[in-house]
């Protein structure tokens, strides 16, 4: 009998009594096989959790790091699709295609925006070893070209080796009202009265494991679990923001103060560390005016109060995993993405959308809704200042490659196998060092070929050493660092590092260079005196940065973004009634140009249609097309306290209808808008500020109103009850728009 390529290894006689059973191999977990639960924090600072120097309540991860391994001299990148990328791969983020996050890829191999083929995931290197992976929580790791409901879904985390995956894409999720997916779709989210996301992504966790363990008996699992939280905005149930009532009214300068000492005491960082100098724009707090010190202090309050939230929920997944007899033989890996975010400026805001992308917001803002900071009427994030504590005692932040940016919380716990539990752990290492580590402790190889793809080396260095022996010499001897133009190289205790202004041009970067061994906050720049020093490490990173696709250099940020919407832009959609969420980056770009939105559905006999026609964005920003009370309306709203809105009586008989909405740009982000319903019209309706189409915080709906509402004149999701709705938006170059005046005449001639 000729061999068969179907792997059946038995014989076939002509009945069963002839023939030889062959049953497909089964993969065997390593012996000793631990469970693996990976925790991803958002923009939590070195020093924001208890145990790394914070007044923070964090008593749930303390216990992880008191009973486990914590390593002060961890590193991450500055962005937290870098770093994810990183994490899943073992390999440095460029070299795998995510050089910067996925909203800012730019066509170049670095920065493709998704992971490469030539990089097998943690989940993807376990499976043939009888682990099963969830994933639940925060992605950012896929293409915004592919983030609709038709995919491609290679890149989503079914794609990548997870077995079920339960969360979102990108990144500022509204912890109230976030806009979900399930394995390969959006979901239309069913929220309880009482709803948290982090709540929620925990739940997930503890029903993928309970379905695990119930139904793979013996097999290990893999979790990664990554939080929302605490990215902004900051919404936190009230109970907790009050638990810090009064806390921060001493200022960021006092609580920088008490973090060192305490980090001091603990032994976080080394004697002779003193804080880095306040970072440009950041004022001494006595500087500031008393009225700003309260939003500033209520601000602070609440990301407090959001990190304990996330403490508690951490506390609930380790206790299940204690109560079903998992705990013991579970890895317990927990860090932060990045170090503490700027993107609040100075002053911060009630609405960070709006005051980063295109209107900065007056601190009386918030100190007229300060009653709403953390709630769903919000997307609040704090000043620059608590960054900058969150970061003690170093120096920038997020997106930088100085120690503000780029050093991380790193715990381990693993019941029985860490030697000296508690001890801390001083070698340097990075986030590509996770993988790796792994793979040693299972004592299993990352394949040289995956799915036919030759794959690339593994870059990080096993920490495995480390829980053997909490005091061993780091192994690790190089890494590189590369942000928005901001670079960094680490070599066997040397670090040089250059901080690009956007715009400069990269050759007038000045280098600086830190002892790292003896000088931990990077305050004393010995460029000038160790000249050769510095070249040696200049030249060390220009020969990775070509090794690694980090090439070329590119400052831009949204600008990216941007440029690619305009190469072979879209300019017909068509969406159809309770279809998928389209999400905010790959909804229509009607930035600063004309656009039509025709509605067109049926009427059965004896009904009165009401409810949405289209929603897009949401109360921070957006606007909304919907029949209610027999009227068509339109809101637009600018921002949480600026709408506009205009009405035209409509009440349709059976039969097939068309609602026409027109937007003519009538200046620079300022248009008018008419609203024809039959032969009825309505308009024009003045709108001299609008928001970019992706300075919204939320995607788009047609026929219901799903996530946070655009408007609170009806209650979401307020599903459309005529029939056969569809939807359609067309796009004009400006060349093709008539003016307003000739819009109008088109109107009376109708």
């Amino acid at each position: 009998m000729a061999s068969r390529k179907d792997g059946f290894k038995g014989s076939i006689g002509k009945t069963y009594k002839d023939s030889v059973p062959s049953w497909p191999d089964k993969p065997a977990a390593p012996e000793n096989a631990p469970n693996i639960v990976f925790i991803v924090l958002d923009d939590v600072g070195f020093s924001d959790i208890g145990c790394y120097g914070s007044e923070i309540a964090t008593p749930r991860m303390d216990a992880l790091a008191a009973k486990g391994a914590q390593y002060t001299n961890f590193n991450v990148t500055s962005m937290c699709s870098p770093t994810r990328a990183c994490l899943l791969t073992g390999r440095n983020s460029h070299s795998v295609g995510v050089g910067i996050i996925a909203e800012w890829s730019s066509g170049f191999p670095g920065y493709s925006g998704q992971l490469s083929s030539r990089a097998a995931t943690v989940p993807e290197v376990l499976a043939p070893h009888a682990y099963s992976s969830y994933a639940i929580g925060k992605w950012h790791l896929t293409n915004i070209a592919d983030y609709g409901a038709a995919g491609p879904h290679d890149n989503w985390p079914i794609g990548k080796g997870f077995n079920r995956w339960y969360g979102f894409h990108g990144a500022l999720t509204d912890q109230w009202n976030p806009e979900l997916c399930q394995d390969n779709r959006p979901i239309q989210l069913q929220k309880p009265e009482q709803y948290h996301l982090s709540t929620d992504l925990v739940d997930h966790a503890l029903s993928d494991v309970r379905d695990h363990v119930s139904s793979a008996h013996g097999r290990p699992f893999f979790v990664y679990l990554a939080f929302g939280a605490c990215h902004w905005p900051h919404h936190v149930p009230q109970e907790y923001i009050d638990r810090y009532k009064g806390r921060y009214d001493g200022g960021w300068d006092g609580i920088r103060a008490e973090r060192l000492k305490k980090q001091l005491l603990l032994g976080v960082v080394p004697p002779n560390t003193t804080l880095a100098p306040l970072n440009p724009g950041v004022e001494p707090w006595e500087a500031l005016p008393g009225d700003h010190k309260k939003l500033f202090a209520r601000l602070q309050e609440t990301y407090a109060g959001f990190l304990e939230h996330t403490d508690h929920e951490i506390g609930r997944l380790v206790d299940h995993l204690d109560t079903i007899g998992q705990l013991d033989n579970t890895l317990i890996v927990l860090l932060s993405d990045n170090g503490a975010s700027a993107e609040g400026g100075p002053t911060g805001a009630i609405n960070l959308r709006k005051h980063m992308v295109y209107e900065k917001e007056d601190p009386s803002v918030g100190l007229a809704r300060l009653d709403q900071i953390g709630s769903e009427m919000a997307y609040n994030h704090y000043p620059t200042g608590w960054a900058q504590v969150s970061n003690t005692p170093l120096k920038w932040y997020k997106k930088g490659a100085h120690g503000g940016g780029v050093r991380a919380p790193l715990i381990m716990n693993w019941p029985g196998q860490i030697a000296t539990p508690g001890a801390l752990r001083h070698q340097y290492h990075h986030v590509t060092d996770i993988a790796p580590t792994l793979y040693d402790i299972l004592d299993i190889q990352a394949p040289a070929e995956f799915r036919g793809v030759a794959q690339l080396p593994i870059h990080g260095t096993s920490m495995a050493y480390t829980l053997a022996q909490s005091d061993a010499p780091t192994t690790k001897h190089t890494q590189l660092f590369e942000l928005l133009g901001d670079r960094a190289i680490w070599h066997r205790g040397w670090k040089a590092v250059a901080r690009h202004p956007k715009g400069n041009d990269f050759e007038s970067d000045e280098w600086e260079l830190y002892h790292l061994e003896q000088d931990y906050a990077e305050i004393v720049d010995l460029s000038a005196k160790e000249p050769a020093k510095l070249r040696e490490l200049v030249d060390l990173w220009w020969q990775q940065a070509r090794e690694m696709d980090v090439l070329p250099l590119d400052d831009r940020d949204w600008e990216r973004a941007a440029e690619r919407l305009k190469e072979g832009p879209t300019r017909h959609y068509e969406f159809h009634g309770d279809m998928s969420r389209i999400d905010r980056l790959a909804s229509p770009d009607i930035t600063d140009r004309s656009y039509t939105v025709q509605a067109e559905f049926e009427v059965a006999r004896g009904v009165q249609p009401e409810g949405v026609l289209l929603a897009w964005g949401s109360h921070f920003g957006g606007f909304v097309l919907y029949l209610k009370n027999g009227k068509v309306r339109y809101e637009y709203v600018y921002s949480e306290s600026l709408k506009h809105e205009l009405a035209l009586d409509f009440t349709p008989g059976p039969g097939k209808h068309t609602v026409t909405l027109r937007f003519e740009r009538s200046g620079k982000n300022a248009g008018q808008v008419w609203l024809t319903a039959g032969s009825s019209q309505a308009g024009p309706l003045a709108i001299p500020r609008t928001w970019p189409t992706h300075g919204t915080t939320a995607g788009l709906n047609c026929g219901l109103d799903a996530g946070a509402p655009v408007s609170f004149s009806y209650e979401r999701p307020f599903c459309f009850t005529g029939s056969s709705l569809r939807v359609s938006v067309d796009l004009e170059l400006e060349s093709d728009a008539p003016t307003g005046a000739a819009y109008a005449t088109v109107l009376k001639e109708q």
